[in-house]
């Protein structure tokens, strides 16, 4: 007897139109994105659309973020990826309901938006704190390099571009000779009647490398100017360190120390809470973490409304001048004074007082030594440093799509965004 199986006739054509909504499950990550982004407010991307009557008829707004946010949930971040999710993934297929924009028209929608789509951290925070999952108590900070879109191979050193520079400027010189000594011969061959005014393609290149090593120096040189103006000293006698360097893919990205090496990339900053959501982020060139501290508390009163009533963060924030701006606000600081190893833990708090002449660090350094400092900082690592593994391992983003500060930080608060959206879903979901 022949072995029955279930129907299976893939050329069945459906007898009724299928609904959307029986494609997932009702809990499906896709569905609260969707539900969540109706309840946000996208009249920042919507009234870029009504007042334009011309051309083909774009795709829906609200659509088009819900695709990108999804994307940005699951670790999709490529427009590409996304348009190839759109034909082959139920949930992209669902959220987009049959749409299937090109990954052109995907990565267009994201930088022309990108700031309304930043403001999606302050709305997606505000709805946390609705639903009571925002208690903006204790707060540990942290820091992580996120490599640029950009090779450290593409960058120069201020002293790397006068030799360069000077190299540049022979080999023109040798090519113009070259050009008029050809035209010379081309007059006295053909006549005088030829345009003279085309450069040879290899002129062309070298002209325009040396312009824009030029322009490069004088970024660097202004930078060296506004460091030394920041520090109190004279701006005009100011010159650039030799070493300093210049990337030509994305000048506003540095060469910082990471995990892997030096690399080039953006100091990506996060502020968090107990319950692992991102109360506070930012983007920095700076190559440490020594200048964040009060900005990060700033940002954090500005993102979430509130101010934390503990903070915790590790030795890269400690200075003698963070700890004495720190302590005239009400927060109760708890910073690492050294770098420790990993598994560390703080030694016996030693016996008797502080002798006078302690420093602010020494004093912090008796703070964590306490039994009850000790408790307290330990739950930094518990509570910060699994966010930055969860967005780049779990997720994936280890690189920033676009380039320059001020999409860079765009693209972070996307992150960001959907980091808090996942905890929502888990908690509520």
């Amino acid at each position: 007897m022949a072995k029955t199986y279930r129907p299976y006739v893939p050329e069945q054509d459906l007898l009724l139109p299928p609904s959307l909504r029986e494609w997932l499950p009702e809990d499906h990550l896709a569905y609260f994105v969707s539900d969540l982004i109706d309840h946000l407010d996208l009249s920042a991307i919507t009234t870029a659309y009504e007042a334009e009557d011309r051309g083909y008829p774009p795709y829906h707004p609200v659509m088009m973020t819900k695709v990108l946010v999804y994307g940005y949930c699951v670790g999709i971040f490529s427009s590409r990826r996304i348009q190839r999710r759109l034909l082959e993934d139920i949930p992209f297929r669902v959220l987009a309901a049959g749409n299937e924009p090109d990954f052109r028209t995907i990565a267009d929608f994201r930088k022309t938006h990108l700031t309304a789509l930043q403001g999606f951290f302050e709305q997606v925070l505000q709805l946390a704190r609705d639903l009571g999952a925002l208690r903006v108590g204790r707060v540990a900070v942290d820091g992580s390099k996120v490599k640029a879109n950009a090779s450290k191979h593409k960058a120069m050193s201020y002293d790397r571009m006068g030799e360069k520079q000077r190299q540049l400027r022979q080999e023109v010189q040798q090519l113009l000779a070259q050009a008029e000594a050809a035209d010379a011969a081309e007059d006295a061959e053909y006549g005088a009647d030829r345009r003279g005014d085309e450069l040879p393609a290899e002129l062309q290149r070298r002209e325009s490398r040396l312009i824009r090593i030029r322009e490069a120096k004088r970024a660097l040189e202004a930078r060296a100017k506004d460091a030394a103006a920041a520090a109190g000293q004279p701006a005009d006698t100011a010159k650039p360190d030799p070493k300093a360097q210049y990337n030509f893919t994305d000048p506003e990205s540095r060469i910082m120390k990471g995990p892997d090496g030096f690399v080039q990339a953006y100091n990506a900053q996060i502020a968090v809470d107990e319950q692992q959501l991102i109360v506070g982020q930012a983007v920095t060139q700076e190559t440490n973490d020594k200048r964040q501290l009060m900005p990060m508390i700033t940002i954090i009163e500005e993102q979430s409304g509130v101010t934390p009533t503990h903070l915790l963060a590790d030795a890269g924030y400690c200075s003698d001048e963070n700890l004495a701006a720190i302590a005239a606000t009400p927060i109760d600081a708890y910073i690492s004074t050294r770098k420790q190893k990993h598994g560390e833990r703080p030694g016996p708090c030693p016996r008797g007082p502080l002798p006078k002449p302690a420093t602010r660090v020494d004093r912090m350094s008796r703070k964590l030594h306490r039994k009850a400092g000790a408790a307290v900082y330990a739950a930094r690592k518990a509570i910060v440093e699994p966010v930055f593994g969860q967005i780049k391992q779990a997720r994936g983003f280890r690189q920033f799509l676009l380039r320059g500060l001020a999409k860079v930080q765009g693209e972070w608060s996307l992150v960001c965004t959907t980091h808090n959206i996942l905890k929502l879903y888990r908690l509520y979901g």
